[in-house]
């Protein structure tokens, strides 16, 4: 019987255990995508007890701990803080096979050095031994980042945000990890989203000038571009449900706007027409600059209109959205493309079904021999970044496409524990590549086999966004 999570954990082969002891395991991390509150960083945010830092706002573990019949008072409500984490307790056993299970014991491992499994028997003595570790000195949140090597982190950010803590970080020179903007514009792009004209109204205050008209806001949104390049920004992230290209003349665009900031209901097509017309334009702005455009679609967001009014948004009652997507990001790549606009791009989907299609349609978009990978297939994300779904991502890759140059984890998250989801990555990866060695559909070259791992973990990420000038 193989133990328990030990050392060898998740590496089969002798050829797997060799390229992650000796090559993943020692490299650094790169955090290009997540959601973490950059005045934590800034303000070294020190946690009064694990429940805060671990459930605080997990919506993996909510989505479980309802799954396991929880009360969502001690989910979001106001129980206690050793009830809540009582109650998480209770829920790992039932986990078997969901990646929060492995999470759970390898940030218990290697933040807190508690070796044994949790569960509701040994939750109180455990959330005690977590909470003295959490008294020490190094448990800060720029403790935590230390701890994890971490160099640099994107965090996630609204063109209206003044990107104070950014400045302030930038400032700091106590500061030992790079914190960069990344310019997440989804709320200028949902005109079809009843907050639309409130949010119109706060850019119109950040940039102070009127925005009228379609043409306006593509002005707004070049110059809140300018203002995150200003600040180290080299990346953008675009939330999309689904793939689509509708495109519109400008009186059209206009009548679409007016209708929108107005308060008035537009229809699908206009919605998805002014949205298309929205992302050529900044892609034109990412393109000039040589930013990464990523593009996440395929999620399904606020199905129970019941959790909805009572929860919001993000609170865990999302899901896969299975609306196909492979002419529509045919399209929009095209578009992007005859425009001038397409640069260097990172495609995820949620949905898994999607994995030979994004693998196909990337292929058909590398039209600049000058950067490799040019077109990407991002990792496993959300409700696949589990042992399955990595593996079904990175094996889709390999058949498809050129694994040498994938970009490799993201976090993805607003836990500071979260950094052993590399870890996990980085051993699903060695283990892939152990078991097509150790089946004679590779050679045993160590050289290229470990600096391909090497390149998978950081070097590629490092290169590909251009943070070599911040990480020299």
């Amino acid at each position: 019987m193989t133990p328990f999570m030990d050392r060898n954990f998740l590496l089969k082969t002798q050829t797997a255990r060799k390229l992650y002891n000796e090559y993943a395991a020692k490299m650094p991390i790169i955090d290009y995508h997540c959601h973490i509150d950059p005045m934590e960083i800034y303000e070294d945010r020190r946690y009064e007890n694990i429940t805060q830092l671990w459930l605080g706002a997990d919506h993996y573990k909510w989505r479980a701990m309802r799954s396991c019949g929880v009360a969502e008072c001690y989910i979001t409500g106001d129980a206690a803080p050793e009830e809540k984490f009582q109650k998480w307790a209770e829920t790992i056993p039932d986990l078997i096979g969901n990646p929060l299970y492995h999470w759970t014991h390898l940030e218990l491992q290697r933040y807190f050095g508690i070796e044994e499994p949790l569960n509701g028997d040994n939750a109180m003595e455990i959330y005690r031994r977590c909470n003295e570790t959490l008294k020490r000195p190094d448990m800060t949140a720029r403790g935590l980042i230390r701890k994890s090597h971490v160099r640099l982190i994107c965090t996630t950010d609204d063109p209206a945000d003044d990107l104070r803590a950014h400045e302030l970080l930038a400032a700091d020179p106590s500061a030992s990890v790079v914190v960069l903007p990344a310019f997440r514009p989804d709320k200028a792009m949902r005109a079809d989203k009843p907050d639309f004209p409130d949010y119109v109204a706060k850019l119109e205050q950040v940039v102070g000038y009127s925005i009228d008209t379609a043409a306006d806001m593509r002005r707004a949104l070049s110059d809140r571009i300018a203002y995150f390049a200003d600040h180290g920004c080299c990346v953008s992230d675009h939330g999309l449900d689904f793939c689509f290209c509708v495109e519109a003349d400008e009186e059209e665009l206009d009548a679409a706007f007016a209708a929108a900031k107005a308060g008035r209901k537009i229809t699908a097509q206009q919605q998805l027409a002014y949205h298309t017309a929205m992302l050529i334009a900044v892609g034109k702005e990412y393109a000039k600059r040589d930013w990464v455009l990523q593009l996440h679609f395929g999620c399904l967001r606020n199905p129970s209109d019941t959790m909805f009014r009572k929860l919001g948004p993000d609170t865990g009652y999302d899901c896969i959205n299975d609306a196909p997507n492979a002419a529509g990001l045919c399209g929009l790549l095209n578009a992007l493309e005859k425009a001038g606009a397409l640069g260097k791009t990172i495609v995820y989907s949620l949905n898994p079904s999607d994995n030979a299609a994004v693998g196909s349609i990337i292929g058909a978009f590398q039209t600049d021999s000058q950067i490799p990978g040019k077109i990407q297939q991002g990792s496993a994300w959300w409700f696949n970044d589990h042992k399955l779904g990595m593996e079904a991502q990175m094996t889709s890759l390999m058949s498809l496409g050129a694994m040498g140059h994938f970009n490799g984890m993201l976090t993805d998250s607003r836990s500071f524990l979260s950094y052993t989801r590399h870890e996990y990555f980085r051993r699903i990866l060695c283990n892939l590549f152990g078991q097509l060695v150790e089946d004679g559909e590779y050679p045993a070259d160590w050289n290229t086999l470990g600096k391909m791992v090497e390149n998978i973990s950081y070097y590629n990420t490092l290169h590909y966004f251009g943070f070599d000038k911040w990480l020299k």
